[in-house]
């Protein structure tokens, strides 16, 4: 009979958890989630408080059978899911179905950042019990998500393509990337010119150095033109020139925080080019365990995380290999720590190794190459985070081409160079590139020799080089990630699936490495933003983040959430529901428009006037405000600016570039023969009754 039954959800945790806790325990895996909504209906009633209708899923019947099983015959349960909101739901569905099994039995909740011997075998002898807020916090979550991709998934059907699908956040992130091409697209490139001299010594070491003109004047350097750069240079031919003033400051680089999620997934893409999806999937094989001589055990700790925190027996161990490996003057006389940022878990750790003495160079040739770069990353980061700042000297050459009576401006050049005085966590982090503050744009990386204030040095060649502006880089998939996390969009757990659904849907493609959104991702975000704007704003997801991590903190009901939401939600679809016009477009034909000079006079229809020039104006000022243009408002818009086409040469134009110009020649946009309106005004001026003098008014207004 089985005493002790544990549950897990990877067959690979499983087998480390086995090896540790013996023949005592049974260990099984719930190969992941268990229950979840159903595919096929919305399953949460809305008018029970948000009831969400779980069922088993048909890929986990078979599993949860042979669970049930083996826990009909357990007195004690424990549930070992991941440290997380998601292992935390699933410990409780695991719960609730067994509960309803045969058999009375115990469940405990078990919870360990790292499966090593010690760290699983001190979690199982203090057991606790499921957090519901976490549990909570998940299941809101899940419901927002089903609300939104069950509700406006259909307009994406009815105006784009059958089989879309909108995510609440990746829906967001998308909008990043597009918002990002529409900025490269209008970027217009500004011409700039940078000013240099190759230098060198009057006396050995003669070895010729590179300067940049910083001053003109007392004035910042800034040439705009060929015309002006070529006058400086023409200026400059001749001149002396002599160093002005030398000068050299000590730069303390502290060390950076051990790997949290987000800075993982960056670092792999930046060193390995692995996607965010790979790494995640190579760290969960290192956390769950990897067999290296002995059976497997777990190389790093939980790698879904946002906080900094390391526990203090580790954070020994590794001040003890660095004194051990690197001496003392490269332990520091404190630990380090670092200041988790607002909404952090904080219960959890950073990113480690489970054994700072199990090096990469001891793992090289034992595990995959792949999984030894992630480890890499991992042990290299944290040994460094418990290190010595490093100090670099900074030296900083003024050189001035000196004045003369017929030539009085004085310019002004500088140089500069670094040199490590003390490498501290360099010597495990690696040489890092300076940061933007800490070197001048244009600045190029040398050697300088000595030099000293007042001597003259000689001008090898005056230097120029012409450039241009550069519009915003496109996102890389490390750099998108960067970007959520700096506005507060998913959590560790969600920024490699929302990149990895973006790339499913064919949202998004990959050139160069960079993220460009396709025609059909671009369509997609255009109708979303244009209708649900405010649904899919970035500080609106932000917010509803943080209301996900107040309800597991237990400062707000899960419920009153989401009614808060559901209120708000409803509202935005109706809105939806007249279909809205592609704003751009209307918003460069109402400035077209705009530009009329002879406006016809307003026209009053029984208790309404009727303006042209007010409702360009009005639906202008829509426009800017980011509201949406109902398809009947740019009906409109397109009528008016028929009515007066040979005042407005862009129109047909614009219309022609959009594939449109088929509405001049529609009858709803066509001059309305006169005869008719003749017919009208006199109609209106009849002795009627109250409602057919409304309806008279109301074809007269559509007319005109």
């Amino acid at each position: 009979m089985t005493k002790k039954l544990v549950i897990v959800e990877s067959p690979a945790k499983a087998k480390t958890i086995n090896k540790i806790l013996g023949a005592e325990y049974t260990v099984k895996s719930s190969m992941g989630h268990v229950r979840d909504l159903p595919v096929k209906k919305l399953g949460i009633d809305i008018e029970d408080n948000f009831r969400p209708q779980y069922t088993v899923l048909p890929g986990r019947r078979k599993v949860v059978n042979e669970i049930m099983k083996v826990a009909a015959q357990a007195e004690a349960v424990y549930l070992a899911p991941d440290p997380d909101r998601e292992g935390e739901a699933i410990a409780w569905h695991l719960k609730e179905i067994l509960s309803r099994g045969a058999g009375s039995r115990k469940f405990f909740r078990v919870q360990y950042n790292e499966i090593t011997a010690s760290a699983v075998r001190k979690a199982f002898a203090e057991p606790g019990d499921i957090d519901m807020k976490r549990v909570e916090a998940q299941q809101a979550r899940r419901i927002l998500d089903r609300l939104v991709g069950y509700k406006v998934s259909p307009v994406l059907w009815r105006n784009v393509k059958r089989g879309l699908s909108a995510g609440r956040v990746q829906s967001v992130a998308l909008r990043l990337l597009c918002e990002r091409e529409e900025a490269i697209r209008n970027f217009v490139p500004e011409e700039f010119w940078i000013i240099g001299a190759l230098v060198r010594k009057l006396a050995e070491p003669r070895e010729p150095f590179r300067a940049r003109l910083v001053e003109i004047g007392g004035e910042k350097a800034e040439v705009r033109t060929g015309e002006q750069a070529a006058g400086i240079r023409a200026d400059l031919e001749g001149r002396k020139l002599r160093v002005a003033s030398v000068s050299t400051r000590e730069i303390v680089r502290r060390p950076p925080p051990p790997h949290i999620t987000s800075t993982l997934q960056q670092a792999a893409s930046g060193v390995y080019g692995f996607s965010p999806k790979r790494t995640m999937l190579l760290a969960q094989r290192l956390y769950e365990g990897v067999d290296v001589g002995g059976g497997p055990v777990g190389l790093i700790t939980y790698m879904r995380t946002d906080s900094y925190a390391v526990s203090r027996e580790a954070q020994a161990a590794c001040r003890e290999f660095v004194l051990r490996q690197y001496g003392a003057e490269y332990c520091p006389a404190v630990p380090n720590v670092f200041r988790n940022k607002a909404g952090s878990q904080a219960a959890h750790e950073a990113i480690r190794p489970t054994d700072v003495n199990r090096t990469p160079e001891l793992l090289k040739g034992r595990i995959d190459p792949d999984l030894l770069k992630v480890y890499r990353l991992v042990w290299n980061r944290f040994v460094a985070s418990q290190m010595a700042p490093a100090v670099i000297s900074r030296r900083t050459v003024v050189i001035e081409a000196q004045a003369e009576p017929q030539r009085p401006t004085v310019y002004r050049f500088q140089a500069a160079c670094s040199e490590p005085k003390f490498p501290g966590y360099m010597k495990v982090a690696g040489i890092e590139t300076p940061k933007p503050d800490e070197k001048a744009e244009g600045e190029v990386e040398q050697t300088l020799p000595p030099l000293a204030e007042g001597e003259s040095l000689e001008c090898v060649e005056w230097l120029s080089e012409r450039k241009e502006t550069q519009p915003p880089p496109r996102y890389s998939e490390a750099s998108l990630v960067r970007a959520l996390e700096a506005k507060g969009i998913g959590r560790p757990s969600t920024y490699a699936q929302i990149i990895a659904t973006l790339h499913q849907r064919e949202y998004v493609r990959l050139e160069r490495k960079t993220l460009v959104p396709t025609e059909l991702g671009e369509r997609v975000n255009r109708l979303l933003v244009g209708r649900l704007e405010p649904l899919f704003n970035v500080q609106f997801t932000a917010m509803m983040e943080e209301s996900l991590d107040r309800i597991e903190e237990g400062k707000v009901s899960w419920t009153a959430m989401l009614a808060d939401f559901y209120g708000k939600f409803t509202a935005w679809l109706k809105n939806v529901e007249s279909p809205a016009a592609d704003r751009e477009l209307a918003a460069r034909i109402a400035r077209a428009v705009m530009g009329v000079k002879e406006w016809d006079p307003p026209v009053k229809r029984g208790r309404r006037t009727y303006s042209d020039r007010d409702f360009v104006e009005s639906l202008s000022r829509q426009i800017g405000e980011g509201k949406a243009v109902s398809l009947r408002q740019f009906e409109a818009l397109v009528r008016v600016g028929a009515k007066y086409r040979e005042q407005i040469p862009e129109l047909e134009a614009i219309l022609a570039e959009a594939g449109m110009t088929n509405l001049l020649e529609k009858g709803g946009i066509r001059p309305v023969c006169e005869a008719t309106l003749n017919k009208l005004r006199a109609a209106s001026t009849l002795d009627l009754d109250e409602k057919t003098a409304r309806f008279v008014a109301s074809i007269a207004g559509q007319v005109e």
